[in-house]
């Protein structure tokens, strides 16, 4: 073992000399800056998304292939040289390529540690204030570092299984493309590039970091296996390990213990990647045809209502798990016995079930739907029952979601269960009341905020040894969902409604600087004055909640969800929706009013955010005089289309359509945003000076704010809009 250790630090020392991996350490350092401007799969708006993950990421995807072609280059490099023979004569060639293994995995720590403190000035510099050294180290870790690690595993198999440079390097190519391409929209096949989307920058990411985490080590094992099976001894005189017959000389370095280990070894790390692989933790199996509800089709039970039902909840916020009991109160009016179906987190387990304090059977059906598994029960035929589940485990996320995982966050930080994540959601029993009562009692770190979703508030029932405490509040329906984190909150009153305002500790800076509160007042009255007061507040009450980064928002029953991505420094800076951080609040939060409050139906340019802009502009234009916004507003729409018009693919329509898909779905994405910010605000403008002016313009937009949406015509159309105006879609193009 002295002599092995001692031959990998010659041969990394020897690594190192060598001008060419001087070469590859230059560029993998470098490599982080593609994750920059060219290679950005993460696509959310938060700044760990833009100036740290795809670094990261870029950094893995071409520090891995520049490793594979180091590796495939040195292990080549005795065969061009004519000395292999020799080396094989004096080492044994598995120890050999241990020995070379091992020290390329050295030469990549340097690399890695190089990477991470360049890149760490740059990383901290363009995040700002949310910055968080956690989130670099496990990003440049599990995106760069193991990607590199694993790309050597990679390549020296293919060299060692073709035995020839250029073989290796059509096997690693074809290997590494595959994860680039067809694998990268599979979060458990693309081993080089992981599926990240996005990194929160007011929340953890721990749940992100653990699903690429496993994915590493799964490949890890595979990789490992695939090594072993490799190595020149196992396949020494090119027979099948166990096939091949058993050499009796001593001294031929393959004796039986190596030839039956090492095989052996393989196949116990192929076991462990195949069980990783099929027992991931992580997503569920749903049926991916989500036009199918059977659950839905499922029927009442006759006879069996339910009148209540207590819930609680103690997650391990470090573990990122849930443990719960669930209470319901049955009446079986029928005398016979009955079966409850509940629909239940894939993630979660039955510990168990009692009725009235015994023991009734409960199974999981293996069929799942819409991030739910059904559990049945089987309750007696007593007239009052006490069902009592005890249940828990780490929720898996929708598999239709899989690239975009995180929304299952459970930390210290963040927590969000919904319905079946929350407790065992009651599928085949009605209230007897007509509606279920329920009562929630989750226990936490004191420094979280437990918020309801909707009208109920959470108040604090008893402090626990530990630093917990212990929240409960009262709700109603099957149902319900719940956010937790570390919260700040701030009431603001405008247009006679509270606004109950929680956005997440670190993101305290960024919404001083945006001016958040005078913002949310301006929006509010002047909305509710304008157009009307929003659908879905509960009496005087709304809350305003900013989630976890999750791809956007909704609202009902007195709460509205802001999605992180909109409040973003990266977003506050974007001036097609305002000029200064300010101005970008009003247009999110403009959003309350064009695009929830009032759905719409995209046509071309036609979309929410073409009223959102422009009621906007009618904001600053109150606020702060029509000098300024015709400046920041009216006379950059403008400047916008001119070059929109002067595009050269708008001119020549003949020409972007012999361009590949790719681009032209790149060019389409970018005129559209021109599109709906720019040209559609100023035909607005049109047809509020063609329909008589602002006042005018006002009745016009608020009949259409306060219409009744139908099921047949749930969405506020561009059809709509002219005729509300009484013009037609020529009166109001622009010229």
């Amino acid at each position: 073992m002295k002599n092995i250790c001692a031959l990998i630090a010659l041969e990394w020392g020897r690594l190192l000399k060598r001008p060419s991996v001087r070469l590859i350490f230059f560029l993998t350092v470098c490599s982080p800056a593609f994750g920059l401007f060219l290679y950005c799969p993460a696509t959310a708006d938060t700044m760990l998304s833009k100036y740290l993950a795809n670094p990261a990421l870029a950094g893995g995807a071409i520090g891995g292939i520049l490793f594979g072609l180091l590796t495939i280059r040195e292990r080549g490099r005795e065969k061009r040289c004519g000395v292999n023979t020799l080396i094989d004569g004096i080492i044994p060639p598995s120890s050999m390529a241990f020995i070379r293994t091992a020290a390329l995995f050295l030469t990549a720590f340097p690399v890695l540690l190089g990477t991470m403190a360049f890149w760490l000035p740059v990383s901290r510099f363009l995040i700002g204030s949310v910055f968080d050294i956690r989130d670099f180290l496990l990003s440049y870790v599990l995106f760069m570092g193991s990607a590199i690690f694993l790309a050597v595993l990679a390549s020296a198999s293919a060299f060692q299984i073709g035995g020839r440079a250029d073989l290796a390097l059509a096997l690693f190519g074809i290997f590494a493309g595959l994860s680039l391409t067809l694998w990268s929209e599979n979060w458990q096949l693309c081993w080089l590039n992981p599926c990240v989307w996005a990194l929160s920058d007011d929340f953890s990411n721990l749940r992100i970091f653990r699903s690429a985490a496993y994915m590493r080590l799964t490949w890890a094992a595979g990789l490992a296996g695939l090594w072993l099976l490799s190595c020149p001894a196992v396949r020494r005189r090119r027979r099948i390990p166990f096939l091949s017959k058993i050499p009796s000389q001593a001294g031929t370095g393959f004796s039986v213990r190596r030839q039956v280990l090492r095989p052996a070894a393989a196949l116990i790390l192929f076991l462990i990647s195949a069980c990783a692989w099929a027992g991931q933790p992580f997503v569920d199996h749903s049926n991916p045809d989500q036009s199918i509800s059977a659950f839905d089709q499922i029927p009442l039970e006759q006879g069996l209502t339910c009148s209540r039902r207590l819930v609680r909840l103690s997650p391990d916020t470090k573990r990122g798990t849930v443990t719960g009991t669930a209470v319901y109160q049955f009446q079986n009016t029928s005398g016979k016995p009955r079966t409850a179906a509940f629909g239940i987190n894939p993630g979660y387990t039955i510990f168990s079930a009692r009725v009235n304090g015994v023991p009734v059977p409960a199974s999981v059906r293996d069929y799942q739907e819409f991030n739910e598994a059904l559990l049945e029960v089987t309750l007696p035929g007593d007239s009052q029952m006490e069902l009592t589940l005890e249940y828990g485990g780490f929720p898996r996320e929708d598999q239709s979601l899989s690239t975009m995982q995180g929304s299952a966050e459970i930390s210290g930080e963040y927590l969000y269960l919904a319905n079946a994540d929350l407790a065992p959601r009651l599928i085949n029993a009605e209230p007897d009341s007509g509606v279920l009562p329920v009562t929630v009692e989750i226990t936490l770190p004191e420094h979280m905020t437990v918020i309801p979703f909707g009208s109920p508030q959470a108040e604090i029932i008893s402090q626990n040894p530990g630093g917990t405490l212990t929240w409960q509040y009262e709700d109603e329906g099957t149902g319900g969902i719940l956010y937790a984190g570390d919260y700040i909150r701030q009431d603001i009153e405008a247009a006679g409604i509270t606004v109950e305002f929680y956005y997440g500790r670190n993101h305290e800076t960024v919404m001083e600087e945006a001016g958040a509160a005078n913002a949310i007042r301006a929006v509010i009255q002047y909305c509710t004055d304008h157009y009307g007061p929003l659908s879905f507040l509960s009496g005087n009450t709304l809350k305003l909640i900013q989630s976890r980064v999750s791809g956007g928002g909704y609202a009902g029953g007195g709460a509205s969800l802001l999605d992180e991505a909109d409040f973003t420094i990266a977003s506050l800076r974007d001036t097609s929706k305002g000029s200064v951080p300010g101005e970008v609040m009003i247009h999110e939060l403009v959003h309350q009013w064009w695009g929830l409050s009032s759905m719409f139906e995209a046509d071309g340019a036609w979309s929410a955010e073409g009223l959102t802009v422009y009621t906007t502009y009618r904001i600053v234009k109150e606020l702060y005089g029509a000098e300024y916004a015709e400046r920041r507003y009216v006379d950059q729409w403008k400047r916008e289309m001119e070059d929109y018009y002067s595009n050269f693919y708008v001119r020549n329509p003949e020409f972007f359509q012999r361009l590949p898909e790719a681009k032209r779905l790149e060019i389409t994405n970018r005129l559209s945003r021109v599109r709906q910010y720019c040209e559609m605000p100023l035909k607005i403008l049109k047809a509020e000076q063609l329909a008589g002016g602002e006042t005018a313009m006002d009745q016009i937009l608020s009949r259409l704010f306060c219409r009744e949406p139908s099921w047949e015509e749930p969405y506020l159309t561009y059809e709509m809009f002219l005729n509300a105006c009484g013009l037609t879609e020529e009166d109001i193009n622009l010229e």
